[in-house]
């Protein structure tokens, strides 16, 4: 039986998992309740162990994290946020690809694309 590779955290670990990393950081903002959200599950987990060692995938439930949730301005979920250095660099709202997913943190998707700018509210 294997380990997921997405670790839930919450405020008191973000910085210390996502901000410190030495690697780019894919952070999805997720809900139990949200379909969308568990169909992007098993596509997260396969780019955290694809991708291990050259960046880190972790996930924050927006309903028990709303601090963490407002301070990223999550308005719908899913919403993945991809950091490197400790500075966003892309984001997306919804169900995507791995690929796509792929390009935010490599730093060759656009913050706007698809309209991921200005989300509609859930």
């Amino acid at each position: 039986m294997s380990t997921n590779p997405v670790h839930e955290i919450d405020e008191l670990s973000f910085d210390a998992e996502v901000l410190e990393a030495g690697v780019p950081v894919l952070v999805e903002f997720t809900a139990t309740w949200c379909p969308p959200c568990r169909a992007l599950a098993p596509i997260l987990s396969r780019l955290a162990e694809e991708g291990a060692g050259r960046l880190k995938v972790v996930a924050v439930d927006g309903d028990r994290c709303p601090a963490l949730a407002r301070r990223f301005n999550v308005r719908a979920f899913p919403t993945v946020v991809a950091l490197d250095a400790g500075k966003e660099v892309a984001r997306h709202v919804g169900l995507t690809t791995k690929e796509k997913l792929l390009k935010l943190v490599e730093g060759r998707g656009s913050a706007a694309a698809g309209g991921d700018r200005a989300p509609s509210p859930a």
